[in-house]
């Protein structure tokens, strides 16, 4: 099949390829963010970038993720003159990948310095762009990305002068052969999502700490720099007694510092990503900030980790449409092309509302992120609701739609050849990293109790309701006032309806990427935004009878299919 062929999957084939895809010319939906949430100028900058992204995702960024996922990293505890230095060896392929987001896209630097032949940092929204596309082939290197990029924020925000004169050129630098990595080691085998159970110790020593424990889930095992919380010695228990601490991997002396890896985890996912657990022996650190708001400080790191993860799952939600669709539109069965088959069509839709759904969340969240860094006190905390709201509810969707993907592929989605099966190993690990389900849930309970967040959330949707159609804005708004009362009852301190935390915060994520919907249905002149507002509110938010049909859902699932099959076609000429 040549490429034009693959592209408009004209061509019937016993398992269509979407090699040659352009993945950004491919989405409308992209485009249409960017048009909202980018200046004109930003925009027509960034977007050759995202036309040779696009390309790449379609090609060699697509072959090399899939080879550096059979080749595992290993660990080498010596040198080979017998020197106690450890080194991780990675696949030629990762390290190619590394050159790309680290090197060619700055993915890591650029909200921190000029890149891409900007004159500045970019904003959010293009960084998270570039991010939704990358990970459309590859989900694991963007985490030591995203750690590195949050790492580096981190100690921007909070770190002294000296340290930042140590390290900040290298976190930010040009040539990725001379560009630090960075990294959290965080997690405990008694101190997963209860962090306050962290038992690493600091000791004073000088103008330094030493630091003694066990971190038992390392990803970026060999980062040059990691953020650690430890607790000084004599510190109070829980949460209020960690310190954070920046480690780095070799001292200023050039010698090893004094921690070792003691081996590496064989993973379902992200197999290419080096992840380690980590004993911590008398290694030096220097405090970041204020010793008595470690953890706080940290919560800087793992919000910005948790919105990447929302970001990643919503591009493989995107790749793993695509690939349905290619499928849909160049196999064919009983007579038919797929994509003619009414349960096809269902499962298509299906797939595109979560990722639609999460799309507008992830845009809008990353615009309250760019504000609040501005200074926008309400931004700051919208970003602290949407950020686990996204969080919770991408990374779960992202499971469903990647099984979805593989299924219209059928036997060949089950075969590693294809992408499938990496999209839905790698799916899973969304729900898991920088917090489950559950403690998700609850930040958003949380951030409901502590900000009244929910309330700001409520007004800025409802001033956004008021813009569409009325009897949309009446239903849509009492489905809002619902969740936020469940919210609010969840959060309640006799503890009653605790257990409704996550079902009042997915009807919060429902209702909040439906009114984004009908708000960039009107931006966009885009009436299929709509059409995608009202079959969640039908499906995601309103009662109804599990055996009933509608004939109107009907006619906008078709409207969606078509709006999808036009911006393939658009992709192919």
């Amino acid at each position: 099949m040549n490429v034009e062929a693959r592209k408009s999957g004209s061509a019937a084939s016993p398992s269509p390829d979407s090699r040659g895809l352009n993945f950004y010319g491919a989405d409308a939906s992209l485009k249409g963010m960017l048009q909202i949430y980018l200046s004109a100028a930003e925009r027509a900058h960034l977007e050759p970038h995202l036309e040779r992204l696009g390309r790449l995702v379609g090609g060699r960024l697509d072959d090399l993720a899939r080879e550096a996922d059979k080749m595992p990293p290993r660990l080498e505890p010596r040198t080979r003159q017998g020197e106690d230095r450890q080194s991780i060896i990675k696949a030629p392929a990762y390290i190619a990948m590394e050159r790309i987001a680290f090197g060619e896209l700055a993915l890591a630097a650029l909200s921190h310095r000029p890149a891409l032949g900007w004159d500045g940092p970019l904003s959010a929204a293009s960084k998270y762009a570039l991010t939704y596309l990358f990970a459309q082939s590859e989900f694991g290197l963007l985490c030591p990305v995203n750690m590195t990029d949050s790492l580096t924020r981190t100690i921007r925000r909070f770190a002294d002068e000296n340290l930042l004169a140590r390290y900040l050129p290298g976190l930010i630098a040009d040539d990725p052969d001379g560009q630090l990595q960075g990294a959290m080691f965080m997690t405990e085998r008694w101190a997963g999502s209860d962090v306050g159970a962290t038992e690493t110790r600091a000791v004073r020593s000088g103008d330094h700490w030493l630091l003694y424990g066990d971190k038992w889930f390392c990803s970026n095992a060999d980062a040059d720099l990691a953020l650690v919380l430890a607790r000084p010695e004599g510190a109070a228990g829980g949460t209020a007694g960690l310190g954070l601490f920046l480690m780095p991997r070799v001292l200023p002396s050039g010698a090893p510092n004094g921690y070792r890896i003691v081996r590496l985890k064989d993973k379902l996912g992200t197999r290419a990503m080096a992840s380690g657990e980590v004993v911590l022996a008398g290694a030096v650190a220097w405090l970041v900030g204020d010793l008595a708001q470690g953890f706080k400080q940290m919560a800087e790191m793992v919000n910005q980790s948790r919105l990447s993860n929302g970001v990643r799952s919503t591009g493989m939600m995107r790749r793993a449409v695509h690939e349905a669709l290619t499928v849909a539109l160049g196999r064919r069965a009983f007579g038919q092309r797929l994509i003619e088959l009414p349960l096809v069509r269902r499962q298509l839709v299906k797939m595109i509302l979560p990722a639609e759904a999460a799309l507008s969340v992830a845009f809008f969240t990353a615009d309250c992120l760019e504000r609040a860094d501005r200074g926008d006190s309400e931004a700051l905390a919208l970003r602290r609701i949407l950020t686990p709201l996204i969080k919770l509810r991408a990374c779960r969707d992202a499971r469903k739609v990647a099984g979805d993907a593989m299924e219209m592929r059928g036997g060949n989605g089950y075969i590693e050849e294809w992408i499938e099966p990496r999209l839905l190993r790698e799916a899973h690990l969304g729900s898991i990293w920088e917090g489950t389900s559950n403690i998700i849930a609850l930040d958003v309970v949380r951030a409901a109790g502590k900000a009244a967040a929910h309330r700001l959330l409520e007004a800025q949707l409802t001033a956004m309701l008021a813009q569409g159609p009325s009897d949309l804005a009446v239903v849509l708004g009492e489905r809002l006032s619902a969740a936020l009362t469940l919210l609010e009852r969840a959060g309640a301190a006799d503890g009653a309806d605790a257990a409704a935390a996550r079902q009042a915060a997915t009807g919060l994520y429902y209702a909040t990427a439906a009114i984004l919907l009908v708000r960039e249905a009107k931006l966009l002149a885009d009436p299929v935004r709509e059409d995608m507002a009202r079959l969640i509110l039908a499906h995601k938010l309103a009662p109804r009878d599990p055996l009933a049909t509608s004939r109107q859902d009907d006619a906008r699932s078709e409207r969606i299919i078509g709006a999808l099959l036009a911006a393939r076609q658009g992709a192919a000429s």
